[in-house]
């Protein structure tokens, strides 16, 4: 939470300095467009103010480069994460399955409940009818010991609540393998 909120800093005054900079080139030349002129100061003290807003740009530039790549390299960890618990999950499923025995269309069948498709949907996209969808998931239920789609849901939550968290959180080490 701490390094979020520095980052939100960091990025507000990246973005007020990279302002200021910009405003003072598009300043210059807009007066110069319109033939307007400010109080003359010094060629040394103008040299400077545009030296100091080039390398606020410039500065900008880099901090805007940093805070790039920090959010693609947080965005491919969290990919990875989100990847290791798709497979833990699609690993629980089969194991599931195995253990309740179920026919491969009757696997088909559950993963598409599962996933939340109705008894039309499934039996659309297996190219069957919904009478052997429904024959299908009563086999299903009763593998599994359940009476219906809730239950059978239920039963994956609760084996996912129960095994721990699937992937770390940011911020906290990953699991050891036990080697014992």
């Amino acid at each position: 939470m701490r390094s979020g909120k520095r980052r939100g800093l960091l990025l507000v005054a990246l973005f007020t300095l990279q302002a200021v900079c910009a405003l003072f080139f598009v300043s210059d030349i807009l007066l110069s467009v319109f033939g307007l002129y400010a109080a003359p100061i010094s060629w040394q003290n103008r040299e400077i103010l545009e030296i100091g807003a080039a390398l606020g740009l410039i500065l900008g530039l880099g901090l805007g480069a940093a805070a790039l790549a920090g959010a693609l390299r947080e965005t491919a960890r969290t990919r990875a994460r989100l990847h290791r618990a798709a497979s833990a999950f699609g690993d629980l499923l089969e194991a599931r399955f195995t253990e309740w025995g179920l026919t491969p269309a009757e696997r088909d069948v559950a993963l598409f409940a599962i996933k939340g498709l109705s008894t039309a949907e499934i039996a659309a996209l297996r190219s069957t009818s919904e009478g052997t969808v429904k024959a299908q998931t009563a086999a299903i239920y009763r593998k599994a010991g359940v009476s219906g789609r809730g239950p059978l849901l239920s039963l994956f939550i609760e084996d996912l609540m129960d095994s721990g968290p699937l992937v770390s959180l940011p911020g906290t080490p990953e699991p050891v393998a036990d080697t014992a």
